[in-house]
């Protein structure tokens, strides 16, 4: 990786590391609130609506607008013409989930599903706004934009959702949060962007960019709806409580997970595109993403594990501990997308949205095998399969990495078990310290953040990480630059 491509990389990664930390620290705090606010019912039924939402909104943000990003030559008439495309699609997609709102709440048994669900998919047409918009941004490696989007966004959203907890809204709070981020977010990057909607429309560029973009849109839809299904079978087979309990324990750690992972690989996506004609370009930024981002989000996924328990405890009450098995079963699983995102942006990236697919399909099929198994036990169990997928999905993915990119098992696993590794005796260290202090857990929480550091640096050194030593320089680089000015 060359000295521009990192230094694009890096600055790209650090404004949308920084969006994603700014907005969902405010999440954060505003989940909080609200968890102590509202019942698990009440997060069980947005959960639910949620999962059509989200299947809706895989049409919205996979495909045209990463065909838009890997384009060498996009320009205005092909960003317009995916816009209203957009907008007219997703326009037919809120008329759907509209008329289907009613037989969804009546598969569940719950009306409340009928108004929840028509108004929050209002939420759809918005995103397809805000997808191409995002895709011009990360085109031209904007993502202070992102920044500032998202955090105006949030903050307003939060004030707005936690009012009407407090006036007693209930579900229609955490309704209202989502609209209106979704409706600040675009309006504050529609006023930033210098793109400005034109009056042209090309169906030439449409089947141009869906050549390459429908790929990975059916990948994605494919993924999403898996994912989305075991939410739905939980919340059919099982109880809305049981799927409160499970979401809400994939969601501290995929927030972690996903700050990351999203920042690095949204920016790593158009650096990798402009190398796209050199393969051991885009091999080297893979070996190098996949390094790094282990390296970071390690030890954060495996001290979460450690320390799960004191910190539902403290931050949402006891009411929510039913959770902490499923945050540490996410926490395992979300350990393989620093390999599996690094592959799959190269893949993309040179051209092979085809390859994507083809790995993904027998993927879905064996976890939908397990799935269906695992069904018959308990939701423990449902959610502990997810492992076994898992797995299954990175050794697919570094087989096709080495016939695409070169990129070998013996490689990836060079660049990745060794952080996974130091971070397993970090998190067994500190989960230790929980196990024999008495101390108040706000205490021994503290004690097991601040000794999980110290020995996870002390291994760094020991074993000469070369992720560790580049950080110490970055690092030493601002501190430098920030002296000087």
């Amino acid at each position: 990786m060359g000295q521009s491509e990192k230094s694009q990389v890096i600055q790209g990664a650090f404004w949308k590391f920084a969006e994603r930390i700014a907005a969902q620290l405010v999440s954060l705090v505003v989940s909080i609130i609200l968890a102590r606010l509202l019942s698990p019912s009440e997060y069980g039924t947005i959960s639910l609506v949620m999962v059509f939402i989200t299947i809706a909104n895989v049409f919205v943000n996979s495909g045209f607008g990463q065909a838009l990003i890997q384009k060498k030559d996009a320009d205005s008439l092909d960003f317009s013409s995916v816009f209203y495309f957009s907008l007219g699609f997703t326009g037919l997609l809120y008329c759907l989930l509209f008329f289907l709102a009613i037989p969804i709440a009546d598969f569940y048994n719950m009306p409340i599903l009928v108004p929840v669900l028509r108004v929050l998919s209002l939420s759809v047409p918005i995103m397809g706004i805000n997808s191409v918009q995002q895709a011009y941004v990360a085109r031209k490696m904007q993502f202070k934009l992102f920044f500032y989007a998202t955090f105006i966004g949030t903050v307003i959203s939060a004030i707005v959702g936690i009012f009407l907890a407090y006036s007693g809204f209930g579900v229609w709070a955490l309704v209202a949060q989502t609209l209106t981020n979704n409706v600040i977010d675009t309006i504050v990057l529609q006023i930033s962007i210098k793109w400005k909607i034109t009056k042209e429309f090309s169906f030439e560029r449409i089947k141009s960019l869906l050549s390459y973009g429908w790929k990975l849109l059916l990948q994605s839809l494919i993924l999403q709806f898996y994912a989305s299904l075991r939410s739905l079978l939980i919340g059919k087979f099982y109880t809305t409580e049981d799927l409160s309990f499970y979401t809400k324990g994939n969601q501290f750690p995929d927030l972690i997970s996903s700050n990351i992972d999203t920042g690095i690989n949204t920016a790593l996506f158009p650096v990798m595109s402009k190398a796209q004609d050199s393969v051991d370009r885009v091999k080297a930024m893979a070996r190098k993403t996949t390094d790094f981002t282990s390296y970071v989000m390690s030890p954060i996924l495996i001290g979460f594990m450690a320390v799960a328990e004191p910190f539902i405890s403290i931050l949402l009450t006891d009411k929510w501990l039913p959770c902490v098995p499923y945050l540490r079963i996410c926490c395992i699983i979300l350990l393989f997308r620093a390999p599996q995102t690094a592959i799959l942006q190269a893949i993309k990236a040179v051209g092979r949205s085809d390859a994507v697919l083809k790995v993904d399909v027998p993927i879905r099929i064996f976890a939908i095998i397990i799935l269906c198994v695992s069904l018959q036990h308990s939701v423990y169990v449902f959610a502990l399969s997810e492992i076994a997928v898992t797995i299954f999905g990175t050794i697919l993915y570094v087989i096709v990495s080495k016939k695409i990119i070169n990129y070998s098992g013996l490689e990836v696993c060079r660049d990745f078990i060794i952080n996974v590794l130091m971070a397993s005796v970090m998190g067994v260290i500190v989960f230790e310290i929980g196990k024999v202090l008495t101390l108040p857990s706000f205490i021994i929480l503290g004690l097991q953040i601040m000794v999980g550091a110290i020995v996870y640096i002390f291994l760094s050194i020991l074993t000469h990480a070369s992720s560790f030593t580049e950080i110490k320089m970055m690092a030493g680089k601002y501190f430098l630059k920030y002296k000087r000015d």
